[in-house]
């Protein structure tokens, strides 16, 4: 069965759909009860004057929740799951490619390169998350079963997991050639108010076109001072 008959456009939305709903509760279940909220109460150093408490995140949120629910429930699997798909498919481009190729079979090894080209991609994503998010994860670890960890150590791992964010884009834009040509196009039409075939929104053209006008006339009124 193809990828495309497989990956359909349907298919593709529902998913992405289902992966922001989980998100949604896996990020909303502190607000909804699973906090630290009634410690923290009987806690008069963390209480201010008039009752409110002091939200910090590594003082609000339960270790309990980080770990158990977070990490071992809807980090880890999906994590070890990733593994383990990649590793298959790995095996199998790498199998197809240690094929005797004959003339018959060269397009299908060209085929097989270039998956495997985009397999190795999006492996180093999933590597980048790991070293980004796993650091923070075993820190919460290490925290509730054994002894608390310097603040400093947390942040600096904290900051690892934002970074990740901002790495991806660039892997996506390095390694794959359909997000090169997004990225260059989404510069020049959005950026630079390039339009060569005339694709832009006519709202947005519009908006480029007087911002455009907006700088001849500041350069005129510089020329006339």
């Amino acid at each position: 069965m193809s990828y495309k008959h497989v990956v359909t456009r349907r298919r593709a939305g529902t998913a992405v759909v289902v992966c922001w709903m989980v998100a949604i509760v896996v990020g909303l279940t502190p607000m909804l009860g699973w906090n630290n909220l009634l410690s923290l109460r009987d806690n008069d150093s963390l209480v201010t004057h008039d009752l409110l408490v002091m939200c910090r995140f590594e003082n609000v949120i339960s270790m309990d929740y980080m770990v158990y629910f977070n990490f071992f429930g809807w980090v880890l699997p999906p994590l070890v799951l990733m593994l383990l798909i990649y590793a298959e498919i790995f095996y199998k481009i790498h199998h197809q490619l240690n094929k005797k190729v004959s003339a018959s079979h060269t397009d299908r090894s060209h085929y097989y390169g270039k998956e495997l080209k985009l397999a190795k991609s999006l492996a180093l994503v999933l590597f980048l998350f790991a070293i980004s998010w796993l650091p923070l994860h075993i820190l919460n670890c290490i925290t509730l079963f054994c002894c608390d960890t310097s603040m400093s150590i947390i942040y600096i791992a904290i900051l690892l997991t934002h970074g990740n964010s901002a790495v991806n884009p660039i892997v996506y834009a390095f390694r794959i050639k359909k997000f090169q040509n997004a990225f260059r196009k989404i510069w020049e039409q959005y950026v630079l108010c390039r339009d060569p075939i005339g694709k832009l929104p006519q709202r947005r053209s519009q908006m480029c076109q007087s911002g455009v006008e907006r700088r001849l006339r500041a350069n005129d009124d510089d020329n006339y001072v």
